[in-house]
């Protein structure tokens, strides 16, 4: 298997997932250490370099909101979903869901064994 291939596609097929899952988490407000070490927790490890930008992404897309408090003596940027946040997430929960319905569906019918044998978290 090409290692290279491989890391390119990963790193593609994780971007999207990311974003669904930073809009997850901020159902409940978080300031960007909190949400980076909650998905992290749930097994989605994901540098500063990534979530950062990705944090001013969405939130110039208005679909976040910050503010920036102090905390222990720090300031910190809270970070949390906007209206417009919310019901971007119901939709892409929803197509997330028929995208992964459909994915069980193709690998468990039409890939003759194939599901069985690919390795659980990959």
């Amino acid at each position: 298997m090409d290692a290279a291939l491989f890391d390119n596609l990963r790193l593609e097929l994780r971007r999207g997932c990311l974003t669904l899952a930073v809009l997850a988490a901020l159902r409940t407000e978080q300031y960007g250490y909190t949400l980076r070490k909650a998905l992290a927790e749930q097994g989605l490890v994901v540098d500063e370099g990534t979530l950062y930008p990705l944090l001013r992404r969405l939130e110039g897309q208005g679909l976040l909101a910050s503010e920036w408090r102090e905390e222990a003596k720090r300031n910190k940027r809270f970070y949390r979903l906007s209206p417009d946040g919310t019901g971007m997430l119901t939709a892409l929960l929803a197509e997330w869901r028929g995208i992964d319905a459909s994915l069980r569906g193709i690998l468990s019918e039409s890939s003759h064994g194939l599901a069985e044998s690919l390795p659980a978290g990959r």
